[in-house]
């Protein structure tokens, strides 16, 4: 773990409401369950007096570009499904997702029941408590401090005495490391990259419609390319993914290919909501 800034505690204490105390944890995650690679990206966790937003750092990297150039030429689709937002101390998450053109959001109830053990360790000047709990279908063990008033952590991770240091699931398929801690002077707005995908604004349904989009968009991951073909445009020709498509065939080839990567490299946190695709 990297080092914090110093009387990182204190920081808390005088939050007003123009401030954001900002939290960068590393994580690594496994697209596909059965791979041993990992992937690894950074991941903010803004806390301010009012509410909690978790997202992935290149999202904020892209919006700074674009507010400095003054455009909307920088985007970033974020790939760990992890985007969420919610009230200080609250279980109720609303979150945000890409489903090929589309940007959707959708509410859900997240409580996590926590075992506190009593056992701690020192990780460099702060002694850390364990906890465990099930969620999502998987079991998580937690490293927190009690002297950092802030029942929050990455993702949908909150409810504990102090902030979450370190978690991961019991098959490490995810792991967060806390690396970084900075005070924010004002509550930096994210209404064009969560609130929003850089123009494209969140369109609200529920959890069971996602689920429906999810599988629609396996069904025909080239729907929207598909329409361009006809038997009068013999010469039509689309570029996927770096290769030339001249006909429906070659479509349906890409589109067979497309399904069998979906499904390799999905690996949800939330296991217990992961959508069945068909064979």
């Amino acid at each position: 773990m990297k080092q914090f800034i110093i009387l990182l505690a204190i920081l808390f204490f005088i939050m007003t409401q123009s401030q954001t105390q900002r939290f960068i944890y590393e994580l690594q995650y496994k697209y596909d369950s059965t791979s041993s690679d990992y992937q690894k990206v950074n991941m903010i966790l803004d806390v301010s007096s009012r509410d909690v937003k978790f997202y992935g750092r290149e999202l904020l990297i892209a919006d700074s570009l674009n507010k400095k150039f003054g455009n909307m030429d920088n985007r970033y689709i974020d790939m760990t499904g992890q985007i969420v937002k919610r009230k200080l101390n609250s279980a109720e998450n609303e979150n945000f997702i890409n489903i090929k053109f589309g940007y959707y959001t959708f509410k859900t109830t997240d409580e996590i029941n926590w075992v506190i053990s009593n056992e701690t360790k020192k990780v460099q000047d702060y002694t850390l408590q364990k906890a465990t709990a099930k969620f999502g279908g998987r079991s998580w063990t937690a490293w927190f401090n009690k002297e950092i008033p802030l029942n929050e952590g990455p993702f949908k991770f909150q409810g504990l005495p102090g902030l979450i240091f370190e978690i991961r699931d019991n098959n490490n398929n995810f792991i967060y490391n806390l690396v970084k801690s900075q005070k924010i002077d004002v509550n930096p707005s994210t209404d064009d990259f969560i609130e929003s995908n850089f123009g494209n604004k969140a369109i609200a349904v529920s959890e069971k419609q996602i689920r429906k989009l999810m599988i629609e968009f396996y069904n025909d991951p080239f729907a929207f390319e598909r329409i361009n073909f006809s038997k009068d445009n013999k010469n039509l020709q689309i570029n996927i993914g770096g290769r030339e498509v001249h006909s429906l065939e070659e479509l349906n080839a890409e589109s067979k290919n497309m399904q069998e990567i979906i499904k390799k490299y999905y690996n949800p946190v939330e296991l217990d909501k992961a959508v069945h695709y068909p064979n």
